[in-house]
């Protein structure tokens, strides 16, 4: 069955826009395009599970009712399906006139077929009959397909809709001259004094009491589907607003950090200790390049290389800790300890280089001038958790990352592209899936004294822009 807009619900979400805050109409904008997609997939939805359940009447209806007036009957069930597909060619989000119109010929067709007698039936029975098939049912079928699409508010409104329009259908048949009378006077006869049997056989009654129990129980019905659809959207808004804040996560965190932020009520409260290789990136002379140039030309520059740098943080396991203005800070092994910490961290040192070459021919075709960065690399023991309230943020601190920072800045004293310390490259050698490749461009240097640290570090240079 169509659908009807879930205009209220969006109504609702929009109404307190002007009082919320940035995060909070995201998440409105969010929740209207997931509300808008459910609609559009129940539509396609509602309509062929009404189309499958017409069919299965026709199949069923001349088994029940074996007269060629039965042609009657199957040729409405077309018109249903006629209404179907327009509903699903005018349905959409929002208030739809044409959308009602249908939804309300659904309603008014069923109760002509129901109460008025079928013009091809031969019989001259009196109009009380009509109700002795117990056609009433068939309008359930149409609730339950409404409920794949329908806003719970419209199936509320579709539950009174239809006791209105039966209780109208049922006063006209009420209204109708009396006729067979001595039909109704041989069955009193037959029955005797019981007016209650009376009541039941009398081929003449309407049965008021019993259509009233049939609006009773479809209102009970329609109230109760309209509270479980009424469930499902609170649930699908919900489930919108999480797949924001998960998006959201992706673009500040690596996908390893999102899942474990994603799984996990409270993943990384745990404060703890690990060894992690820590990276550094920066980009040489950047205060010197943006000097005097058009902002537009210094932020496009740096997206290029972010972009560029977190791709390669990404490709080899790395979780992008933060950007640093013209550099960033990256660690492998968290939030889980990997076979190839070191080892990951020190291709990905070297893929960084590669691009940023790449980079450079590509600038160099638009005239642009070319970016060096510079690369620093330590392996060490390191602080894990989050920190903050409610704006978390995932920490790594200790001596290994100032260590590593300090290493990237070697690299203006050496001339060369990446600054690596020895400790890394000892722990990358103890890695399974090391290869000499990954070794044979670095240069032994003499032991560094790094401030913050007792003891001089041993070193490695690399000045190679191959991947």
């Amino acid at each position: 069955m169509s659908t009807l807009a879930e205009t209220t619900d969006i109504t609702n979400l929009r109404s307190g826009a002007a009082k919320r805050t940035s995060a909070q109409q995201d998440t409105l904008k969010f929740a209207e395009a997931a509300i808008a997609d459910s609609k559009r997939q129940g539509l396609l939805l509602a309509v062929r599970a009404r189309w499958v359940a017409l069919a299965v009447i026709a199949v069923t209806l001349p088994i029940i009712n074996p007269n060629w007036d039965v042609i009657y009957y199957i040729v409405m069930l077309g018109l249903f399906a006629a209404i179907g597909w327009a509903q699903l060619n005018v349905g959409k989000v929002g208030r739809s006139l044409p959308e009602l119109f249908l939804i309300f010929c659904d309603l008014a067709l069923i109760t002509l077929l129901t109460v008025v007698p079928n013009p091809l039936s031969a019989a001259n029975w009196p109009i009380g009959m009509q109700f002795r098939f117990e056609t009433f049912i068939y309008f359930f079928v149409f609730l339950a397909t409404a409920t794949l699409a329908y806003s719970w508010r419209t199936v509320v409104a579709m539950g009174f809709w239809t006791s209105a329009v039966w209780a109208v259908g049922v006063g006209w048949a009420y209204l109708q001259p009396a006729t067979h009378a001595e039909l109704s006077e041989r069955v009193r006869t037959a029955i005797g004094s019981d007016p209650r049997m009376f009541h039941i056989i009398d081929p003449t009654s309407i049965g008021i009491p019993e259509r009233f129990q049939e609006i009773t129980v479809f209102l009970i019905v329609a109230m109760t589907l309209a509270l479980a659809v009424r469930r499902s959207n609170a649930l699908l808004i919900s489930h919108a607003g999480i797949e924001r804040e998960r998006t959201n996560l992706a673009r500040y965190f690596s996908p390893n950090v999102v899942e474990q932020l994603s799984g996990n009520d409270e993943p990384l409260k745990q404060v703890h200790t690990q060894d992690v290789a820590v990276l550094f990136a920066d980009i040489v002379g950047f205060t010197t390049y943006a000097d005097g140039r058009d902002p537009t030309e210094v932020i496009g520059t740096l997206r290029q290389f972010h972009e560029r740098m977190e791709s390669e943080v990404f490709r080899h396991g790395g979780t992008l800790d933060k950007y640093l203005g013209d550099g960033l800070m990256a660690t492998f092994g968290t939030p889980f300890a990997g076979d190839s910490d070191a080892l990951n961290a020190l291709r990905c040192a070297r893929g960084m280089i590669a691009s940023i070459a790449e980079l450079n021919r590509e600038r160099k075709d638009r005239n642009e001038p070319p970016i060096q960065v510079s690369v620093g690399l330590h392996y060490g023991q390191v602080v894990l958790g989050d920190i903050g309230l409610n704006r978390l943020e995932f920490a790594v601190i200790g001596t290994t990352v100032n260590a590593a920072s300090r290493l990237e800045a070697l690299t203006r004293e050496f001339g060369c592209a990446i600054v690596v310390s020895d400790a890394l490259v000892q722990q990358a050698r103890t890695e399974t899936s090391h290869s000499s490749a990954d070794f044979v461009l670095l240069v032994e240097r003499p032991a560094q004294i790094i401030r913050g640290l007792e003891q001089p570090v041993g070193i490695w240079t690399c000045a190679n822009v191959a991947p």
